[in-house]
């Protein structure tokens, strides 16, 4: 997508050598957040561990728990609850992976073989459920009822995006507004959550809870949109799975949904047939590139990410200059660069 690559300043080496920086800040807690990670994983019924270390050795860059582990570092914490913290939130996250893979019927997962694609859907779906129980069993063993009231209420709204995505999804009717909703469920939910426990556990002020949740949500929004232009501008290297996928699917994204304002009636037409009816035919895919590419959806696309990005980055300024805040910031290069 290296059309609206000079909007970016960075380059992707140095977007990747801020990205690892971040990493190695906080290298120490997530080697025990891993630990907790495959603890966490054992039981008597073999295929629990075995589905659910298929998803986990896939990769992945463990983002959301990089949150909540950078988040407690800027507000001063020194103790030992981000660590259960950001591992439960790794595993609410890989739960809603095994689920959004069995809905979407998707054959890839960060280039590997979805877990549905191996054991068939049923497995998956109970294994998220124990990963889900998982989650919750180190809630509870945190012991504070707000990071509960939180998390629980991330997994609840989370839920509730994908559902509406599945109610929206065939549906080029449906408004920016609508998607945006889906998405801010979906995807920038878990983000906030994991930010603001950081400031929880580390007993800041409200101010910068308030900081902390608007910085995830915001980054979590800019995620997403990018990954939805990716969708139909990436490599399937880059990308992890196969490039349309969300086409192939019906999926409204807000790329789709900036073509079919701007285009023809022809090209609405075109939506249509390929989204609503779901009635693909050879070069459909290759057709709808060019319209999108054409109407500049692609390029707005990861312009407002970005935009998001920087309000994002804008929400750190209330806290002192340090290197957990410039991890943070630096986050926020890697989400956006992922396009370019």
């Amino acid at each position: 997508m290296n059309a609206t690559s000079a909007t970016f300043i960075a380059t992707p080496s140095e977007v990747g050598q801020k990205f690892e920086r971040a990493r190695e800040l906080v290298a120490p807690d997530m080697l025990e957040v891993n630990r907790l990670i495959l603890e966490h994983l054992q039981s008597q019924v073999p295929l629990i561990p075995e589905l659910a270390r298929h998803l986990i050795a896939a990769g992945g860059k463990r983002i959301r728990p990089m949150l909540t582990l950078l988040a407690a570092r800027m507000c001063g914490y020194r103790g030992r609850r981000h660590i259960g913290l950001a591992t439960a939130v790794e595993f609410i996250h890989t739960a809603t992976l095994l689920h959004d893979d069995v809905v979407d019927e998707s054959g890839l997962r960060r280039g590997n073989p979805t877990a549905n694609s191996v054991w068939g859907n049923k497995a998956p779906v109970l294994v998220g459920d124990f990963l889900f129980s998982r989650a919750f069993q180190l809630m509870v063993a945190d012991g504070s009822l707000q990071v509960l009231r939180i998390l629980s209420e991330a997994s609840a709204v989370i839920a509730e995006g994908e559902v509406a995505q599945l109610v929206t999804s065939n549906d080029t009717g449906i408004g920016e507004e609508d998607y945006l909703r889906v998405i801010r469920a979906k995807t920038a939910t878990l983000f906030k959550a994991a930010c603001r426990i950081g400031a929880v556990v580390a007993e800041r002020p409200e101010t910068e809870e308030r900081a902390l949740a608007d910085y995830g949500e915001a980054l979590g929004i800019a995620f997403q949109l990018v990954d939805d232009a990716l969708d139909y501008g990436a490599e399937r290297t880059v990308l992890g799975k196969e490039v349309g996928d969300d086409f192939r699917d019906g999926k409204i994204t807000l790329p789709i949904l900036l073509a079919f304002a701007r285009g023809s009636e022809a090209e609405r037409d075109f939506w249509r047939r390929t989204l609503e009816e779901l009635d693909q035919r050879p070069g459909d895919l290759e057709r709808a590139l060019e319209i999108l590419r054409r109407r500049g959806a692609l390029r707005e696309t990861v312009e407002r990410a970005a935009a998001y990005g920087e309000r994002a980055r804008r929400c750190l300024d209330i806290f002192p200059a340090g290197p957990a805040r410039d991890a943070l910031s630096d986050l926020v290069d890697f989400c956006v660069a992922r396009a370019f």
